[in-house]
């Protein structure tokens, strides 16, 4: 934390800009869609190299051919290479999906687990996809540190930890447990808008007053405007 800030106004700080993240983002939610944990589990671990809205694209065709775990593990190789192949990585991808849903039906019945601990232990979930699914899916708080949370986190002065474990629980013990969901899509939302990694829009930031790193991007309007994007990446 800034060396100015004590405890107590680094928390009052931190949500201070959450609820004005809120407000600039009324509509912040996973923009990943999914209709069942199942499907949230599988396109969260698609998403990683690729952009939601890729994800986005193959999930109909995907889920129509293997709507459950025991479809998905009994799915021919070639055939789901095929349909994941927009994505890149094809292969490790497809490997990935047979691993991931031959381990939920033997060892969960091909039900996703409502937990940290057994989701972590499936093939390819680390904490950030667990995160993701129990907060979307069940209702479970979790904070997802991705690539965009970890870096808006670090320019808030809220924490100088890089790993993401670390990461989660110093910013977790920031805010209510019952926030950590929502304060993650606005981060993530706001990561994806305005404040991007190489040139953050800096002049068109709402929590601009609150930034102890304001001034890494364009402070200029309307510059800042042109950098500004009304949804996340292609």
């Amino acid at each position: 934390m800034p060396a100015t800030d004590s405890r107590t106004a680094l928390v009052r700080r931190a949500r201070k800009v959450d609820r004005v993240l809120a407000a600039t983002y009324p509509d912040a939610r996973c923009e990943l869609d999914f209709e069942d944990p199942f499907q949230l589990l599988v396109v969260t671990v698609l998403s990683a190299q690729t952009t939601d809205r890729r994800v986005n694209k193959v999930r109909p065709t995907l889920f129509a051919a293997y709507p459950d775990a025991r479809t998905m593990a009994g799915a021919d190789r070639a055939a789901l290479e095929q349909i994941v192949g927009p994505l890149g990585f094809f292969r490790q991808k497809t490997e990935s999906l047979l691993k991931l849903s031959h381990a939920l039906v033997e060892q969960h019945d091909g039900q996703v687990p409502p937990r940290l601990d057994d989701l972590v232990k499936l093939p390819g979930v680390g904490r950030k996809t667990a995160n993701v699914v129990l907060g979307n899916a069940f209702d479970i708080p979790g904070i997802t540190v991705d690539t965009h949370f970890g870096r808006l986190v670090r320019r808030f002065g809220w924490t100088e930890e890089t790993d993401p474990v670390k990461v989660e629980f110093a910013i977790g013990d920031l805010f209510p447990k019952r926030d950590w969901t929502m304060l993650s899509h606005h981060v993530i939302w706001h990561g994806r808008r305005i404040c991007h990694a190489k040139k953050p829009a800096c002049g068109a930031c709402p929590v601009a007053r609150w930034c102890p790193s304001y001034g890494e991007g364009p402070v200029d309007a309307g510059e800042a405007a042109k950098l500004v994007r009304t949804e996340g990446p292609a």
